[in-house]
């Protein structure tokens, strides 16, 4: 089983992204971590000193804030990439048309305005749609094919998209991004509280 992610932080607490226990290893041996949250997360070995037959560990958090440039800051509103995954999670694996939540493999990414007629492959213009409901829409608008939207596209924040990309949120890390969520995201809905 894989070790959990540690969530990085700029220095002034804005969230930046997942890395590795080996790459958080990097920035504490380079003395880059500006301070921590979080519970006490993994401890690595290193070898044995030969003059003191000590062997060196680094012990790490499970959310780490970055010394140096706060890119972070001015990235945190950018828009994440956009992928299947990450829309099928975002829209609860639900069909934005007949609202049946189904597996990965059942389900497509649609475009309310088809891409063939002008429509961009953006956040605000995809949702969830099962094989049958984007069948049943083939290339024409929800209000041509009949269908009505049960919820709307929304671009993820980048908290959000954290939450979304990471399988095994630790508890602590899922606390420090909770509240850098909107309240309307329906992602905080689909996570316990």
């Amino acid at each position: 089983m894989d070790a959990p992610l540690i969530l990085t932080l700029d220095f002034h607490g804005v969230p930046n992204r997942w890395i590795t226990w080996q790459q958080a290893c990097f920035y504490y041996a380079k003395n880059l971590v500006a301070w921590t949250l979080g519970e006490h997360a993994f401890t690595a070995h290193g070898g044995v000193c030969q003059k003191t037959g000590a062997r060196s560990s680094i012990s790490g958090h499970s959310i780490i804030a970055i010394k140096g440039k706060a890119m972070a800051a001015k990235v945190f509103n950018h828009v994440p990439p956009l992928s299947n995954r990450e829309l099928f999670r975002r829209d609860q694996h639900t069909c934005a048309y007949c609202g049946d939540a189904m597996n990965f493999l059942r389900l497509t990414r649609d475009h309310i305005r088809p891409v063939s007629r002008g429509g961009l492959d953006t956040w605000m213009n995809v949702v969830t749609a099962c094989r049958h409901c984007n069948g049943q829409k083939r290339n024409r608008t929800p209000e041509e094919a009949g269908l009505q939207l049960m919820y709307a596209p929304y671009v993820p924040n980048k908290a959000e998209y954290l939450i979304l990309t990471n399988r095994r949120i630790l508890a602590d890390q899922m606390e420090f991004l909770r509240p850098h969520v909107s309240s309307q995201s329906r992602i905080l809905s689909a996570v316990p509280a």
